[in-house]
């Protein structure tokens, strides 16, 4: 069996600074094991909004982190779903394209009786046999009249030659009937596969909450009488019945069902969050942390509103990794303009649990003046605190701070350790006078060092 699960090793999360003073041969060096990566927020940096409904998926041949999400309203760029890469395990982002120019014409022909959908949602994507599957949703909005079809693709990767999303039409749609008469909304799809490989979709939105619908490879759709026998999963008994965002993953031989409650979308009104419960069986039923089904209500809580990150949800999980979209309280530029969040789970009594201290990011030690022989070295260091642990990231001016650039053969540093340095190996004559600061960043803030200055030295007359 193979999926969208990655075994990806983790690597060393914060880039290396300092030349060792000392090699230790290779043959005395004993052998060691990968540290673990640390548990908690990830900062994130780079291009990292607007993205809403991320899914997550990390590639365990070369490392790459992907990110596929909701296309942007009014049609946008065409309106599809957006794709976002990093190839530093999730600290700096760049935003890849859309999967397609615009939204197919059969979507426009099936919405045609009325409103037109504005853009593509609630991206899913999935690998198996080597085939990824990419499930995305339309709607029109406040209804649930709404379509989740599928493209498939080869190769995730952009400059690959056989880069191409190839569309498969639609999957599942509503209004109809599902699981003895019941009403859903067919968006919001998340696949997982149980212990004998049989795929499955969860999926809905509102109405009466969340299904399990059978689905089959390699056509990645419902096998026959699938929405008969869909088993239902979540209801809130609740007015408005506000869950959407289904995701299952498996770990320890449980099946967590990980769900956004509450209302989405509103900006600092957002009372979006995530809840989970577990189960043995795919099928459920779904208990959570008190034993309650979460047929009848139930869900505990795991991600909700603290400090700048405000009604975070529309999840996915891959690799222990949880990414979420939330309304970002801390950009002054544009007020809770939704954001990619991901945070690294632990585990405790068998259930996800994350740290949700919020702490601005400071800068305890300040970067000194340096200077530097011509062709010699020189470095720039500070001390910063934070929660989650800042990224770093380093910029020069040459030009007095009238401009700055990212610093030459510097990439972010996430200061799980408490600092950063950037380092010039050889300093020319024409850098002296160069101007060098840090930005310091988490979610919940932003702060920028004070500038320090390279001078370097002329050489000596004999």
């Amino acid at each position: 069996m193979t999926s969208r699960r990655s075994s990806l090793l983790p690597a060393a999360l914060l880039a290396a600074t300092l030349v060792a003073s000392a090699a230790v041969p290779a043959a005395a060096a004993p052998p060691t094991e990968p540290e673990p990566a640390p548990t908690g927020g990830i900062s994130v940096t780079g291009q990292t909004a607007p993205i809403h409904d991320p899914s997550l998926f990390i590639d365990e041949s070369d490392g790459t982190w992907y990110v596929y999400s909701t296309g942007e309203v009014g049609r946008a760029n065409g309106g599809t779903i957006q794709t976002w890469s990093s190839h530093d395990e999730g600290v700096t982002w760049e935003y890849d394209g859309n999967v397609w120019d615009e939204i197919p014409t059969w979507i426009d022909d099936h919405f045609a009786d009325g409103a037109l959908p504005d853009n593509l949602w609630a991206p899913e994507l999935y690998e198996h046999d080597g085939t990824y599957y990419l499930y995305y949703s339309a709607s029109r909005f406040g209804t649930n009249t709404s379509v989740t079809a599928l493209a498939t693709n080869t190769t995730l990767d952009p400059d690959d030659p056989d880069y191409a999303w190839v569309d498969q039409g639609p999957v599942i749609a509503s209004p109809q009937p599902i699981a003895g008469g019941k009403e859903f909304n067919a968006i919001d799809a998340g696949i997982i596969e149980d212990a004998d490989g049989t795929p499955y979709m969860a999926i809905g939105s509102h109405w009466y909450g969340i299904f399990l619908v059978e689905i089959a490879w390699p056509s990645g759709k419902p096998v026959p009488g699938a929405l008969e026998n869909a088993v239902h999963l979540v209801d809130r008994f609740a007015p408005g019945n506000r869950v959407e965002a289904p995701f299952i993953e498996e770990h320890d031989g449980w099946y967590y069902l990980f769900v956004s409650f509450d209302a989405c979308c509103q900006g600092a009104d957002s009372t979006y969050h995530v809840a989970v419960g577990r189960s043995r069986s795919v099928t459920g039923p779904y208990l959570d942390k008190d034993g309650r089904d979460m047929l009848g209500g139930g869900g505990s809580t795991l991600l909700d509103t603290h400090g700048a990150i405000v009604g975070p949800g529309g999840q996915s999980v891959d690799d222990g990794v949880l990414a979420f979209h939330y309304y970002d309280a801390a950009n002054e530029e544009i007020p809770y303009f939704p954001r990619l969040g991901l945070h690294r789970l632990a585990w405790e009594d068998g259930w996800p649990v994350v740290d949700q201290t919020a702490g601005l990011p400071e800068i305890a030690v300040q970067p000194d003046d340096a200077t530097a022989r011509r062709n010699g070295s020189a470095q720039f260091a500070i001390e910063v605190s934070g929660a989650p642990a800042p990224v770093v990231t380093w910029e020069t001016s040459a030009d007095g701070g009238e401009t700055w650039q990212p610093a030459a053969g510097s990439t972010a540093q996430l200061a799980t350790d408490g600092s950063a340095a950037y380092r010039i190996e050889k300093a020319r004559s024409e850098s002296d006078g160069l101007l060098v600061r840090a930005t310091v960043e988490n979610a919940h803030g932003r702060v920028q060092s004070d500038v320090a200055q390279l001078s370097v030295a002329k050489p000596g007359r004999r």
